[in-house]
Order: structure tokens, then sequence, then C-alpha cells
């Protein structure tokens, strides 16, 4: 498994701001964290259940979970290709 996360500010779908006595107040400063997870494919289903058992509140801004493929992956230090790149 591969962890790293960044803070990172952004808005959702739904937060795209508020008008409050006339006046739009904008939020785009929400704080968030961004979170990148690679695992094998056979930790799929067991990351994304922990991730949404862990993570799930019910309420906006809960965040999503993306699927994408990692075609290939390399260590540089030692020119390691594949899985074992992973440990």
């Amino acid at each position: 498994m591969f962890f790293s996360y960044w803070d990172v500010t952004g808005v959702g779908h739904e937060q795209k701001g508020s008008v409050y006595r006339g006046i739009s107040y904008s939020t785009t400063d929400i704080q968030r964290r961004y979170l990148s997870i690679v695992v094998n494919d056979d930790f799929e289903e067991v990351a994304i259940s922990a991730i949404l058992e862990a993570a799930k509140t019910g309420e906006v801004g809960d965040g999503k979970i993306f699927v994408s493929d990692i075609k290939e992956a390399y260590r540089i230090r030692t020119s390691e290709k594949g899985a074992e790149t992973l440990n």
C-alpha cells in the first residue's frame, strides 16, 4: 500500500456559496485533505469499505472516492517495477 496526503482548499457541488441578506458569500476556501491511496487489486474493496465506514458522517463534505487504474509503478532508487514498489 502507498499512502500520501495533501492539505488543500476547495469547494464541492453543494458548497458553491451562499447568500445572506442579499450578500453573496464565497466558500471556496474550505480546508480539505486530499488522500492518495494505492493498493493492489486484491485490497481494493477492503480499502474502499474501510474508508466508507470510517469517514462517513452523513453530512455535506464527507468527500468522494475515485477509483482509477495504475498502469505501472517504478521505484526510482532501485529501478524495481511492479507490485514490489508498494512494499
